[in-house]
């Protein structure tokens, strides 16, 4: 490609969800009498965790909702974890729990995030909200329909609501995901299935991983791995969306040699980081407004 990609401007798109955000947690206020409460559990002392955990809390009370962060210990045992989570979710006030990942080994970290209910569930990591989204697609109901809400995965939604303020038509596209995590690749795929987009989901045991990448028309890196991505398993013309975040900045992709051939791409930071901190807000916001502005 001659020219310049588009870059995919998730700071720009997520400052906009947080403003109607705000909108909505205001009415919920005036109709309810209610601050809704965001609860972030941090488990341990990971100092990464415990930044994100801070900018969440801080999103939070910017569009009017209530912090509430639980501070645990490294030794915490899963069945103290599980007792926690069932007090937050019989919390009137708490319309949304998030459990921040990764959790100190010894932890049953799946009946933790399966603890959390599927309402109140607003980081999407739970099996109901998962089977859900796999199954009847990513949808928000209104407090009137007398339908829970359906909470998707907070970086692949926020994707999905990326690639949508682009007007990326997905219909048709062959989109290559790399890495099959519960909480990323998998729920990744299913959205892009939705969409209909064909879909091949990439992982450790794939062979000739540079070959499939370069079929994709959209591809979405999500490994954990700095610059793993590179500039020639990019085919002319393909959308490259980097959901990898490590240290220094730098995301999963090679963004200078990828961007020689994408039409679209994302930067790291300010791509998809704020695009999952704004879901979560957003869906939070969501869950406030059908516990209490429901009609039915």
């Amino acid at each position: 490609m001659s020219q310049q990609p588009i870059l995919l401007d998730g700071k720009t798109v997520a400052q906009q969800v947080l403003n109607q955000c705000a909108q909505r947690v205001a009415r919920i206020k005036a109709q309810s009498g209610i601050t809704p409460a965001l609860a972030t559990v941090l488990v341990g002392e990971d100092p990464a965790s415990a930044t994100y955990v801070k900018m969440k809390g801080k999103r939070t009370e910017e569009v009017g909702m209530r912090s509430m962060r639980v501070h645990l210990p490294a030794t915490t045992t899963t069945e103290e974890l599980l007792a926690k989570i069932r007090e937050l979710a019989s919390d009137t006030t708490v319309a949304g729990i998030l459990l921040q990942h990764p959790v100190p080994k010894g932890i049953d970290e799946r009946a933790a995030f399966d603890a959390i209910p599927a309402i109140k569930d607003v980081d999407g990591v739970g099996v109901t909200n998962f089977g859900s989204v796999a199954l009847l697609g990513f949808t928000h109901s209104s407090p009137d329909t007398g339908k829970e809400p359906v909470h998707g995965c907070c970086t692949p939604a926020g994707i999905m609501r990326l690639l949508a303020h682009y007007k990326v038509a997905l219909r048709g596209m062959h989109a290559v995901v790399i890495g099959r995590s519960p909480i990323l690749g998998k729920p990744m795929a299913a959205m892009l299935l939705n969409a209909d987009c064909t879909v091949t989901v990439c992982h450790s045991r794939t062979v000739d991983l540079p070959g499939t990448v370069k079929r994709g028309d959209i591809v979405v890196a999500a490994v954990g791995k700095p610059k793993f991505v590179q500039g020639d398993w990019v085919k002319p013309g393909a959308i490259v969306v980097d959901a990898g975040y490590n240290a220094g900045n730098i995301g999963d992709v090679d963004f200078e040699a990828c961007s020689k051939n994408a039409s679209m791409i994302t930067p790291v930071p300010g791509g998809v980081g704020p695009m999952t901190l704004a879901t979560l807000i957003d869906q939070t916001s969501i869950a406030a407004e059908w516990m209490y502005c429901k009609t039915h």
